[in-house]
């Protein structure tokens, strides 16, 4: 009231603007600290926060409008699969094998590895056509090649990231700097989750190793913490300490969680900390979960010709195993399901990174359970509400990579950000539908070119959320997904 006051008597006294400012410097300021801390939710006065307006942040909600799907599979080949020997089929390419990439290809371009003049690759796969949508898919994923008229494929997808780490980022996040919320997060924010005892956000990651990217692929960033991934794993306890303690009971859990969460109940209503009510959630969410995700994440019940189907093999930490857990949660009413694979960089510097022999392993490791999952989803009526997306962080290069003198013995591809290919099956996408077209090399694109913004503003709208008004305030201005960027790609559009 105070600036009120001070306004008044100025006015009155017929006082210049000048003495006005001079006089309510202390006002002025406590306003803008007061927008500021609002806009952080300090003050707990942001109305579009869940959080302040519900005992559960996680309980479902409505989209902006009627969505095709419900939940989504992403499947991420940490790494960067080569489009060039799965699903870009370049003939011309093949022709220019051996010889030296023209200069045109190499002058003002960044490269991760590329040094001096490398020799142009043609595939190391086969292709040929398949479905009725005449798809052209190589022989390194027969599986897939059966489902060929499911599958919807963004031929020429590029990024600004040639690196992993920040190139998993920006495909995750819609940013190549840590901070920001990832792509789950936005989507388990806007929709919470159809099962209270489970988490809506779920990761699984295979192949040995985490992403480059790590963690904050499935953080939350700014958004509550509530929304971050919950990494399960699919040998052992599925969540580490989800077990309790020995000589720890149910019961005193329940109540040690209990007698927690009262305090920080109270610390809310002093504070209005809405990271107060992410961590009353988190602790009964875990309570709930020492029940429920043991059961879910348990594959041992499925019936042998699921097992059959998928390659999996119960107890083990597998891809396989991961592709079944991922049906299992989204039957469950689980939101977003991530699915990370290590081991898919082919530099050509070893047996295991070469674009003839390791990307055809990973393959075979995949392209089983992969098409498994999609027709399980499809034969329990799942693939409809289900969104399945599939693809890397950035493309492969048309020449072979060149290390300046280095001897490789093995075929490889380099980081390249002009062209690469991602495909979509199910809730809200078209079936058999190829979208984008790259070059006679596969260099660049040339036809319906889609950025990494443009993927993430499509999977939103098959969620029912327009990429453009689905926001968060943070810092004083309305953040989203895609930041300034992005179109829908209506053409894959069911």
């Amino acid at each position: 009231m105070k600036i009120y006051e001070e306004a008044q008597t100025t006015a009155l006294n017929f006082e210049t603007r000048r003495h006005f400012l001079k006089q309510c410097t202390t006002g002025l300021g406590m306003m803008a600290m007061g927008s500021f801390l609002q806009s952080c939710n300090f003050l707990g006065g942001n109305t579009s926060d869940p959080l302040a307006n519900t005992g559960n942040p996680l309980a479902p909600k409505l989209p902006q409008f009627a969505a095709k799907a419900k939940s989504v599979i992403y499947i991420h080949m940490a790494g960067a699969p080569s489009q060039l020997e799965l699903f870009d089929y370049k003939p011309e390419l093949e022709k220019l094998h051996g010889q030296l990439c023209p200069q045109s290809l190499l002058e003002g371009k960044k490269f991760a590895f590329i040094r001096g003049v490398p020799k142009m690759l043609g595939t190391r796969a086969k292709f040929s056509q398949h479905g009725q949508s005449g798809a052209w898919i190589s022989d390194m994923v027969p599986y897939l090649q059966t489902v060929a008229d499911e599958v919807s494929f963004l031929k020429a997808m590029y990024t600004d990231q040639f690196n992993h780490a920040p190139a998993q980022l920006l495909m995750h996040t819609g940013s190549a700097r840590l901070g920001r919320p990832s792509i789950g997060s936005w989507v388990t924010y806007g929709l919470g989750s159809e099962n209270a005892n489970l988490p809506g956000y779920v990761v699984l990651a295979s192949g040995g190793k985490n992403p480059d990217a790590g963690k904050s692929a499935w953080g939350s960033g700014f958004l509550p913490s509530v929304y971050q991934g919950v990494q399960c794993r699919s040998k052992g306890d599925p969540v580490l300490y989800i077990s309790n303690p020995d000589g720890v009971s149910g019961d005193l859990r329940k109540q040690s969680i209990e007698a927690i969460n009262a305090i920080n109940q109270k610390e809310y209503e002093e504070f209005k900390d809405p990271e107060t009510l992410a961590r009353i959630s988190q602790y009964e969410m875990a309570f709930r979960m020492q029940t429920s995700v043991p059961e879910v994440m348990d594959i041992k019940n499925e019936p042998e010709y699921i097992h059959k189907m998928y390659g999996t093999k119960p107890g083990e930490e597998s891809f396989a195993n991961n592709c079944l857990l991922a049906r299992k949660l989204v039957e469950q009413g689980v939101r977003f399901v991530q699915l990370f694979d290590w081991g898919w960089d082919t530099h050509g510097t070893g047996k295991h990174e070469s674009v003839d022999i390791g990307l055809k392993e990973k393959c075979m490791e995949s392209d089983q359970p992969v098409t498994a999952l999609l027709m399980d989803l499809k034969q329990r009526g799942l693939l409809d509400e289900t969104l399945v997306v599939w693809g890397g962080e950035f493309g492969r290069t048309p020449m072979q990579e060149n290390r300046g003198g280095l001897t490789q013995a093995f075929y490889g591809r380099d980081h390249h950000t002009e062209a690469f290919s991602v495909w979509m099956v199910g809730g809200g996408v078209k079936k058999g539908y190829s979208h984008g077209e790259t070059d006679e090399i596969g260099y660049s694109g040339i036809k319906g070119r889609t950025s990494v913004f443009d993927l993430q503003a499509t999977i939103m709208q098959c969620l029912g959320f327009d990429h453009e008004k689905f926001t968060y305030q943070f810092q004083g201005r309305p953040f989203r997904l895609t930041d300034v960027h992005g179109s829908v790609i209506k053409e894959i559009l069911a």
